[in-house]
């Protein structure tokens, strides 16, 4: 099993990046799929997730900005971030899981600084 994120980088406040996690060993399209995020010092925290029915949620401190999107057929999960804020700064990950499994992928590094 693969989950391989890309898409992270340096960006300027006020500045969007899009985060892709692509699969490999798993049925994609049954498992929910999520994002974390943990900053230098902090716990991991879930950012977004979506079901395999595509329902989405996402924590309080990114809703209106963050979307989560998932396409079944490239077997890929997306989060689109706009309007970053420098406590966005964090290595975000990836995680699918399905019946009591759980995988995740290396993460990606977001930076977000003038």
């Amino acid at each position: 099993v693969q989950l391989q994120a890309s898409g992270g980088g340096l960006v300027q406040p006020g500045g969007s990046l899009r985060l892709s996690c692509t699969t490999s060993g798993i049925i994609f399209s049954v498992n929910a799929m999520a994002w974390y995020r943990q900053a230098p010092g902090a716990q991991r925290e879930v950012v977004a997730t979506i079901t395999s029915r595509s329902d989405t949620n996402y924590a309080d401190s990114v809703k209106g900005r963050f979307t989560i999107s998932r396409d079944n057929a490239r077997n890929t999960v997306y989060l689109q971030m706009n309007n970053l804020k420098p406590g966005d700064t964090a290595v975000y990950y990836c995680h699918a899981s399905h019946r009591g499994y759980n995988y995740w992928g290396e993460g990606t590094q977001v930076t977000v600084s003038s």
